[in-house]
């Protein structure tokens, strides 16, 4: 237990260390203020966090042991990253949710959304086939492959997915990255380092989070959901992925239907969760 705290208090401190030190550089790195956004009330914040999250959970995932572990971390904690900076900053098209990227597909029309749908779940089923180890099903190790990597790359896909969902409201997207790492066990080996690594970015970030000063876009909330499903795909067995799959799914679906805020809002207990620690934007020199 000693050693996988260590693990978890390495990842921290990376991911806290690389973290903070992108976003405290967002003088050198965007002094045209170019990453500047509006946010839910029209506030100005910045997308720098985004960045940083991202920086800050690749770095983490370049930590881990064994391999394919790495691999796995960090080609979908980078890909999401990145396909989200491209649609954070280079967003094309007006199709808004799963739905309305999917109907852009079949339109013919490539948007930047529409690259992530195609993209993160490719690199997620790839790096699940070179991570998990499966256990043979109905007497096939190869059938036991293949729905062990359909599983454990839909639930990274899927985590990737929602943290963009919940990224709507100052830190509630971070909340939820947190939160699911301590309901969760302190895991072995990479495991254990991503959910510290977890920890970690979001303590670097929260601050400016909770204060509406940046945001995480969907750099950050991409990144942060498939650093959490890596997490699961890498200790989790068949029937846990597939509950968690399912509840992913069913979230997703159910996001095309109903407002999270609005659920939340009106939800005793997730309403005071929600807006623990949030307080308004300094007003700056």
């Amino acid at each position: 237990m000693i050693g996988r705290l260590v693990l978890a208090a390495v990842g921290g401190a990376i991911g806290f260390g690389t973290a903070r030190a992108v976003a405290a550089g967002r003088p050198v790195l965007d002094p045209q203020g170019r990453l500047d956004r509006p946010n839910h009330s029209g506030a100005t914040v910045s997308l720098i966090e985004g960045p940083a999250v991202a920086a800050g959970l690749t770095a983490v995932a370049l930590a881990a042991a064994r391999p394919r572990d790495r691999f796995a971390a960090v080609s979908t904690t980078a890909a999401a990253g990145l396909l989200g900076w491209v649609d954070d900053v280079l967003e094309t098209g007006s199709a808004k949710g799963l739905r309305g990227h999917l109907s852009a597909l079949a339109r013919g029309e490539i948007t930047t959304g529409g690259l992530k749908v195609l993209g993160i779940p490719a690199v997620s089923l790839l790096a699940a086939a070179v991570a998990r180890d499966p256990a043979p099903l109905l007497g096939s190790r190869l059938l036991g492959r293949c729905v062990d990597t359909v599983l454990a790359g839909g639930v990274v896909a899927g985590s990737a997915n929602l943290l963009n969902l919940l990224d709507l409201r100052p830190g509630r997207a971070l909340k939820a990255g947190v939160i699911a790492v301590a309901l969760g066990p302190v895991g072995s080996g990479s495991a254990a380092l991503l959910g510290g690594g977890i920890l970690g970015t979001a303590a670097a970030t929260a601050p400016d989070d909770l204060a509406g000063r940046t945001m995480l876009g969907d750099t950050g909330a991409n990144a942060l959901g498939a650093a959490l499903g890596v997490r699961t795909a890498l200790q989790a067995g068949r029937g846990e992925l597939l509950g968690t799959l399912a509840l992913l799914v069913a979230l997703t679906l159910a996001s095309e239907k109903v407002s999270f805020t609005r659920v939340i809002e009106a939800t005793p207990g997730l309403r005071e969760l929600d807006a623990w620690g949030r307080r308004p934007a300094d007003p700056g020199p």
